[in-house]
């Protein structure tokens, strides 16, 4: 459900919305920052270069959060998720991610506790939902429509045949001990899967109505707590891969991890989340701050090459990332169906 008014945010509480250490030109305004906020419950669509952020030369100014997001979503939204209980299930957001196939655009988003769910965007509504166990941490589409996840506490990736249907449940599971992360390569046509220790190649087979995981490669990871994973956008070889105590970026090519502009700044502990700006290369990383009242989330994002900051007052930010603005603004119409994209190569 796309929410457009003064009840955008619910929850969030009035904010300051401050510059960093950084003034505002260092902030990019062509891409927006998709959001897990944990505070609200909430998929947040935030654009870190809104000049309104901003009053007086660079002094904060005030400012609600429910203002500050161009659109937002939750799963107590949609009554047609009912079943999958999200009052329990859509707890404790822990991914938000845009993805585009065949000119339609997605999003990508599931909770800890288990709902995970493909978005239209910016329309918001449901395409497909489930509701797992084991801690979901992330979530990732592939060409033919169907759907991964992968969740830490129960040490799986699975992948679903999603684009059998709204709430296919039918999956096929690989075991990997702390499961975090997942990307799909569209270069290299394989999925990563990232867990505590290893970072897996997995190539994708059967059917999409019967799908098969089969591991390529695994790598094991040159510090151990394996958290986010994400593609270098500007370099189609590369993976942004944190772990507990550092930031990689692991190339493809040369089956290695390797050195990049920046990680002087970049690579440090704990990072939840880290990419590169597509459009002007601009790293942008989510750290814990012990100020916040959830110990695994921040109120802010840093940016890095230039550097910056952006705070909101009041969230509770698991995740953010980079991603364009909408193909026809956030006020687009809902499509009528839910019809999973299709690429028969991708099996």
């Amino acid at each position: 459900m796309l929410i457009r008014s003064r009840r955008a945010v619910l929850g969030l509480t009035a904010a300051v919305l401050s510059a960093g250490a950084a003034p505002a030109a260092a902030v990019p305004t062509l891409s927006l920052l998709l959001a897990a906020d944990q505070a609200s419950g909430r998929v947040l669509l935030l654009d870190p270069g809104d000049p309104s952020w901003l009053a007086n030369g660079g002094a904060a100014q005030w400012r609600s959060a429910e203002r500050a997001a161009l659109w937002s979503w939750s799963a107590l939204d949609d009554d047609g998720l009912g079943p999958l209980d999200p009052q329990f299930s859509w707890q404790l957001v822990s991914e938000a991610k845009y993805r585009i196939q065949q000119g339609r655009q997605w999003v990508l988003t599931c909770a800890s506790e288990g709902l995970a769910a493909v978005l239209r965007y910016p329309a918001g509504g449901v395409c497909w939902a489930t509701a797992a166990d084991g801690n979901v941490h992330t979530i990732e589409l592939l060409p033919d429509g169907n759907v991964a996840i992968a969740a830490s506490e129960a040490g799986y990736v699975r992948l679903y045949a999603a684009s059998q249907g709204p709430r296919a449940s039918r999956h096929v599971q690989l075991d990997l001990p702390g499961a975090h992360g997942l990307h799909w390569d569209a270069v290299h046509r394989v999925l990563w899967a990232l867990g505590s220790e290893r970072l897996l190649a997995l190539a994708v087979g059967g059917t999409p109505a019967d799908p098969r995981l089969t591991p390529l490669r695994d790598v094991r990871l040159p510090d151990p707590g394996g958290h986010d994973l994400a593609p270098v956008a500007q370099d189609h070889d590369r993976l942004w891969v944190a772990t507990g105590r550092r930031v990689f970026q692991y190339s493809v090519g040369e089956g290695a991890f390797v050195g990049y502009p920046g990680a002087r700044s970049i690579d440090r502990p704990g990072v939840k989340s880290v990419g590169d700006d597509p459009v002007t290369g601009q790293v942008l990383t989510v750290t814990p701050s012990t100020a916040n009242p959830c110990p695994w989330c921040t109120s802010t994002v840093e940016f890095h090459r230039p550097d910056g900051s952006r705070r909101i007052e009041g969230t509770g930010l698991y995740k953010a990332r980079w991603t364009p603005r909408p193909v026809g603004g956030v006020r687009s119409a809902p499509d009528a169906t839910w019809s999973a994209p299709r690429d028969r190569t991708a099996r």
